[in-house]
């Protein structure tokens, strides 16, 4: 709809988690290399926590696409127990077809493709994404899956992403011996307010759009709001776009984005998170001096 209006190639909000988006902040750069590094070294497991909306989905997809070509990669989305159960969904990511019903068989397809890629020099990863919802029993099924490595022989490593509540079942007492084979770990955080300004002009910038098109109080608005959380970001200022573009207008100033803020607030499906910090503060106060407007009326 505005795309051609704001002269983009492309949606630069979308929720979809496209690589070619990736911001690297401090954070995010940090669980990039956490999970290189995990690869690299050939890691049995390696871990990625982090909230709803973080941008792990997006950190995952970009690693994937980096990956050379002596690996054979799987990878698993949907973690509920009603899609079937963990060798299903493990066969599943590797394409491996089978006619066997029985679950002892299913696991020797399994080592055996395992075992063939190995003698022909390729290292197997597993990637599994929304890790949460795996109960303690399949987290634990994953561990013994684990137990075809072999020395130093590593035939498949293992990324687990997901929500805290997956680092809370790995501190399980039942889950001991997993946390002991997690080799690295790393928990990603929100954006500060720079952090969450810069990505808005690196995700303009990329979509091919002018990196002034947001005013410097529109992003304080939707840092504000958002806790700077990537994907809470993404909504609020898409629908920006959609305003700015409404009202035929060229940038998307405060005034909109707390319009916005308004519809979302009437609407109440996601809610919107103003976390009070000094930062936030901070943004009050420059806000009030530049606008004229206390924010804490819309909190």
């Amino acid at each position: 709809m505005y795309i051609r209006f704001f002269d983009f190639k492309k949606k630069p909000f979308a929720l979809t988690p496209d690589p070619e988006f990736l911001y690297l902040s401090p954070k995010h750069k940090k669980a990039l290399t956490v999970l290189q590094y995990g690869l690299m070294s050939q890691a049995g497991f390696t871990v990625v926590s982090g909230q709803i909306g973080s941008g792990k989905t997006t950190l995952i997809n970009y690693v994937q696409n980096t990956i050379t070509d002596d690996c054979v990669v799987g990878l698993i989305t949907n973690t509920h127990s009603v899609f079937g159960d963990l060798l299903t969904w493990v066969l599943a990511a590797f394409n491996i077809k089978t006619t066997a019903s029985d679950k002892a068989q299913r696991y020797q397809v399994l080592v055996d493709f395992f075992k063939e890629q190995f003698n022909h020099q390729k290292r197997v990863i597993l990637i599994v994404d929304e890790a949460q919802n795996m109960d303690l029993q399949t987290l634990e099924e994953l561990r013994l899956l684990s137990n075809i490595n072999s020395g130093s022989d590593i035939m498949l490593q293992m990324v687990l992403v997901g929500q805290p509540e997956l680092i809370n079942k790995l501190k399980s007492p039942e889950l001991l011996q997993f946390a002991q084979r997690v080799s690295v770990a790393f928990h990603l955080t929100s954006l500060n307010y720079e952090q969450t300004e810069k990505y808005i002009y690196h995700r303009l910038g990329v979509a091919g759009g002018s990196l002034e098109l947001f005013t410097k109080t529109a992003c304080a608005a939707v840092y504000y709001f958002t806790a700077g959380v990537p994907r809470v970001i993404n909504n609020i200022c898409d629908l920006a776009l959609v305003f700015a573009f409404a009202e035929d207008e060229e940038l998307v100033t405060f005034k909109t984005v707390l319009e916005v803020i308004k519809e979302k607030k009437m609407g109440g499906i996601v809610a919107l998170q103003v976390i009070a910090t000094e930062e936030t503060e901070q943004i009050k106060q420059l806000i009030m001096a530049q606008e004229g407007i206390d924010l804490a009326e819309f909190d």
